[in-house]
């Protein structure tokens, strides 16, 4: 049995190796990875529900995540989308029981979710990040602060990199800014900071190799939602080929055994 602050271990010391893969799976998997985050968007999708828009609330969250960091020996940090809190003190409740879940880190994101005003203002997303931050040292967890409105088209480079900046001023561990446009922007945030920064693949620049990634400076590459997004697709072109009387498409299914064992699959 590994114990949780082993983990917190082995998930910072991750972040100074150097650049390493993280995927996001939905539910219990095991491919080989070095460590694992669970994803809000994935989950959701899996349970018919809207990211981003508290469908799916804070305790089933961390549940899911909970239920994942128990079934694997190496490190699992979830997506708590806003930490699910309106208030700083909520916010450091969230970061908690994250740790009580087992966990050995979370992220808060200055998103919110107001439809017509999904980015909260920059003095919030501060306070709020502060606390975060307050509790994530009281229980020894890895903080990833994410500025979340170039993905939301809300704001820009530069006011991604201010959020940054003053996230990693309050001492968050690790920064995150969606939806980066190219790779001389992904660049500019990572020469801007000194904490490690995690790209997400799948949401703006695209075509980009791990070895470019890494040479800007990034240190942790996730994949968000899109492995669910993959895996919904091509159940959905499957279903559609069932539908028409073409069953071929089965027969590319994994054996029974691999599902038992992922492993296998590599």
């Amino acid at each position: 049995m590994i114990s949780r602050s082993t983990k917190v271990e082995q998930f910072r010391a991750l972040h100074e190796s150097g650049c390493f893969v993280i995927p996001n799976p939905w539910d219990v998997a095991g491919l080989g990875f070095r460590a694992l985050a669970t994803t809000s968007s994935g989950y959701a999708f899996s349970k018919g529900k809207k990211d981003g828009e508290k469908e799916v609330g804070r305790d089933e969250s961390l549940a899911y995540a909970a239920e994942i960091a128990a079934s694997t020996t190496v490190p699992v940090t979830a997506d708590l989308e806003d930490c699910y809190e309106d208030t700083p003190e909520g916010v450091a409740e969230t970061v908690r029981l994250a740790a009580e879940a087992g966990l050995a880190g979370l992220s808060i994101e200055d998103r919110q979710p107001k439809p017509g005003q999904p980015i909260r203002d920059f003095n919030t997303a501060v306070a709020r990040v502060a606390a975060a931050v307050e509790a994530a040292r009281k229980y020894d967890i890895v903080l990833t602060a994410r500025a979340d409105g170039m993905g939301k088209g809300v704001y820009g480079l530069d006011e991604a990199i201010r959020r940054l900046k003053a996230f990693e001023a309050l001492g968050a561990e690790v920064l995150y800014a969606p939806g980066v446009p190219d790779l001389a922007s992904l660049e500019q945030i990572c020469s801007s900071v000194s904490a490690p920064v995690n790209h997400l693949l799948g949401q703006g620049v695209s075509g980009l190799t791990f070895e470019q990634i890494a040479e800007v400076g990034v240190r942790r590459i996730s994949v968000g939602g899109s492995l669910a997004r993959a895996a919904s697709g091509a159940l959905m072109k499957i279903g559609q080929e069932i539908a028409t009387g073409n069953y071929t498409a089965l027969e590319s299914a994994p054996a029974w055994n691999s599902l038992r064992d992922p492993k296998s699959v590599i």
